[in-house]
């Protein structure tokens, strides 16, 4: 069950240029989530509506989450320092599903940090195959790598590992392997690329939309989207029907 919190921050650290990890302790919340979850948090006065962040892990009371500055409120939460408390609203949205068996996840740039605590929870082996940019945007390598049993990651650039997109190493471990499910964070059309594969190769394929989020409770119907559920079309909300859906059920 979700509800409001005050966290103090217990570290946090540079990624990359624009990409941050931020650890808080907040045992009302750690003892409850699930991979794939996320929390919405008030970033000042000036910021009306909350930013969701996804959870990238959690240890013992502690939360992680790794987030891109982008805007206002996410140039706040960037200035906060160790110490200081958050006003966190959470669990919310309804996590993966971690079937029995061996699964790969896939990662996009800033939508890796919530397949890393998936990878986590994982019951059986797990494969990572991750995109970014460049060299210069790869974040959370050595955290997957410790808990993964291989990872793969793909540059546009070719400055680090496989040149281009996730789609190549993902069909090749599929065309390989047989695996449970495929779980998957990061942008549409990556979404799309993925899907298309797990469905060629007959293999179960969830993905986390990032959609922009409003209240975080289903209220506001911002981030509604158009999903396809035992045969019937209807609108379904991103923060509270998901944002964990099965690719067959909408339209990516």
């Amino acid at each position: 069950m979700s509800d409001v919190y005050s966290c103090e921050i217990v570290s946090t650290k540079m990624l990359t240029d624009t990409v941050f990890s931020i650890s808080v302790a907040c045992e009302g919340i750690a003892e409850q989530i699930r991979a794939g979850q996320f929390v919405n948090i008030k970033c000042g006065r000036e910021n009306l509506l909350r930013r969701p962040l996804s959870i990238c892990g959690v240890i013992g009371d502690e939360l992680r989450l790794v987030y891109e500055v982008k805007g206002a409120g996410t140039k706040w939460l960037f200035e906060r320092v160790p110490g200081q408390v958050l006003d966190i609203h959470g669990p919310l949205g309804n996590g993966f599903f971690l079937p029995e068996g061996d699964i790969i996840v896939v990662g996009g740039g800033v939508g890796c940090p919530p397949m890393l605590y998936a990878a986590t929870s994982a019951k059986g082996a797990v494969a990572a195959v991750l995109g970014f940019r460049g060299a210069g945007n790869i974040i959370l390598k050595d955290e997957f790598e410790s808990v993964c049993d291989s990872v793969c990651i793909a540059t546009e650039d070719g400055s680090f590992g496989i040149r281009g997109t996730v789609a190549g190493p993902l069909e090749e471990l599929l065309g390989r392997g047989e695996y449970a499910a495929v779980l998957a964070c990061g942008r549409r059309e990556m979404l799309t690329t993925v899907a298309s594969l797990c469905a060629r190769h007959g293999v179960r394929c969830q993905v986390s939309l990032e959609e922009r989020i409003g209240c975080g409770v289903g209220a506001c119907v911002v981030c509604a989207c158009a999903t396809v559920r035992d045969g019937i079309e209807r609108m379904s909300r991103v923060c509270k029907d998901g944002p964990i859906f099965d690719a067959s059920e909408i339209a990516l």
